[in-house]
């Protein structure tokens, strides 16, 4: 825990919040030409983050999330499922380090785990996390991984859990942002560094406005 905190206080003073989030030109542009909004203030980008996966652009995405992470010398690499998990995968392969993705929904995890419920913002209802126990330990150093930064509940689920095994939780880093709806300070004041490759700051007349 001491080495790990030592870590990320360094490389956050090194590599400034700025460059952590630096807009990804590539991704910055897709989601200013081609996003859609649905309702509920939803920005629609599935058809190459979510739903449709483009392999070479997810790949560059997760390659430059690896790269802004790497100087935390994480040793596991989490998300949720199932979003989270292709660019989850992309920055574990860049690291060579483990993915452990959280189940939702009703899953068979095998006892004991650690579990939260989270409300979901675009879909309704709530939905339970859960991760088996023996993927985390105590001292671990963990990166989140995640498709959109929203609200912050999930990553804040997540991290809850991480901190419940007595590990620590370097930074958690987005493809997307949507800066508007305030996850960000929810997570930093967890006392966890946010990292995002595209910020949305507003929606206007049915488009994305992006921070440059």
């Amino acid at each position: 825990m001491l080495r790990s905190g030592f870590v990320r206080k360094t490389y956050t003073m090194t590599l400034s919040c700025a460059a952590l989030n630096a807009p990804f030109r590539p991704l910055v542009e897709r989601i200013r030409d081609e996003a859609t909004i649905a309702a509920n203030e939803i920005i629609k980008i599935d058809h190459f983050l979510n739903h449709r996966i483009e392999p070479a652009f997810m790949t560059a995405m997760g390659q430059e999330i690896g790269a802004r992470v790497r100087g935390f010398a994480p040793d596991i690499v989490l998300t949720a499922e199932a979003s989270g998990i292709a660019p989850g995968l992309v920055v574990s392969i860049a690291l060579d380090v483990p993915m452990v993705y959280a189940k939702k929904y009703a899953p068979q995890i095998e006892p004991p785990a650690y579990s939260r419920i989270v409300p979901s913002p675009t879909k309704g209802g709530e939905t339970r996390l859960v991760i088996g126990q023996k993927y985390l330990w105590q001292g671990a150093r963990v990166v989140l991984v995640d498709d959109i930064l929203s609200n912050g509940r999930t990553g804040a689920a997540l991290i809850e859990m991480v901190r419940e095994a007595g590990a620590e939780v370097l930074a958690a880093a987005f493809i997307m942002e949507k800066a508007f709806k305030h996850g960000r300070a929810e997570l930093e004041s967890m006392g966890v560094p946010v990292i995002a490759l595209a910020r949305v700051t507003a929606i206007e007349n049915g488009h994305a406005i992006m921070a440059d």
